[in-house]
């Protein structure tokens, strides 16, 4: 990850085996991690089955939340590349029963299009 893109909040690509084998509790037989973000602590996995985002909260890190959301529960996303002048990409994602998006941001160095892409593979299947 680079120090610019943490400085401004940005997640960087994360090397999927390892993750996998951080969330493998969480994983379900037949279920495989295809792509993942890291910023500082917190994760955005794309897995086969799900979108999982980790929050690991407080000094220590010990405190971790999972938001699992099913790719069923999109209902709207868009993905925003970086700019000219832009230093990140953008993803947002509007969830079945919640009326504002969630929102994240990725480094200059992610694919946007291969984002959008994954997304448009799992969401509109």
């Amino acid at each position: 990850m680079g120090f610019l893109d943490a400085l401004l909040g940005n997640a960087t690509d994360a090397p999927a085996d390892k993750v996998a084998a951080e969330l493998a509790p969480l994983l379900v037989a037949d279920e495989r991690v295809e792509r993942a973000f890291i910023l500082f602590r917190d994760l955005v996995v794309f897995t086969s089955r799900r979108l999982i985002l980790v929050n690991k909260q407080g000094l220590t890190g010990s405190k971790v939340e999972h938001l699992c959301i099913p790719y069923r529960s999109i209902t709207c996303f868009s993905v925003e590349n970086a700019g000219s002048f832009d230093m990140d990409s953008e993803l947002k994602l509007w969830i079945s029963g919640q009326p504002l998006p969630i929102t994240k941001s990725f480094g200059r160095k992610v694919d946007a299009k291969a984002l959008l892409g994954l997304l448009s593979a799992r969401v509109l299947a």
